[in-house]
């Protein structure tokens, strides 16, 4: 079998196997992604670890894409991915035999990471990750045209928030629900919001400070 025999080895296996499991998350690949990104890993941590240590850290790697899978159809606010990279940053580290190697491996999972984006400008992005976003494709054929310019009067109105902000929700204002989002602060439920901005299908709000009485 294949095993690591220079430390700059370690950026490249890690590197790839970051950019396919990543990709395999971000795009629609059939499981092509996935096999060839647990090779790359496998090939990692066996190279280093004895068969207990190899067990116990990639599960460590695969919670961190867990997490990311979590996120991305559930929570959509970017926490559980942070702390799923931190998973893998921590199995790839401390994995490798020493500092070099693991300081190659966890810029390979860093540019790995990063290098997997470039897959959504080639093959069909998973429905997953259509949540995240707020911007919507605005078509007269969809009927967009008209609540975009509704959407422009919503400005200087206020309102609350009928969900958590995190920093995404949604608002009431004038009796009807939209989706809005902050400037990257979280509001609770039943806030009293005001609306700042709007761009396109982009409402953007923030909370009504109330000043207490002298």
């Amino acid at each position: 079998m294949f095993t690591i025999t220079a430390d700059w080895m370690s950026f490249v296996i890690v590197g790839l196997a970051t950019l396919f499991l990543v990709g395999e998350l971000l795009v629609n690949a059939k499981g092509i992604f996935s096999i060839l990104g647990i090779g790359f890993i496998t090939i990692y941590f066996s190279s280093f670890l004895e068969p207990g240590m190899f067990v116990i850290m990639i599960i460590i790697y695969f919670v961190g894409i867990m997490l990311m899978i979590i996120d991305g159809k559930i929570v959509n606010d970017g926490t559980l991915a942070v702390i799923g990279l931190v998973c893998m940053i921590a199995s790839v580290g401390f994995a490798a035999p020493n500092w070099t190697a693991g300081l190659y491996a966890v810029i390979g999972v860093l540019i790995g990471g990063v290098m997997s984006f470039a897959f959504l400008k080639v093959f069909k992005k998973r429905q997953m990750w259509t949540k995240i976003t707020l911007f919507d494709q605005l078509t007269d054929e969809a009927g967009y045209s008209s609540i975009n310019q509704s959407h422009k009067e919503l400005v200087g109105k206020t309102g609350k928030t009928t969900t958590d902000m995190r920093p995404i929700g949604t608002v009431l204002i004038d009796d009807r629900e939209y989706s809005a989002i902050t400037q990257g602060k979280w509001i609770e439920r039943n806030t009293e919001i005001k609306i700042t901005e709007v761009d396109g299908t982009r409402i953007l709000v923030q909370e009504i400070r109330r000043q207490s009485a002298e």
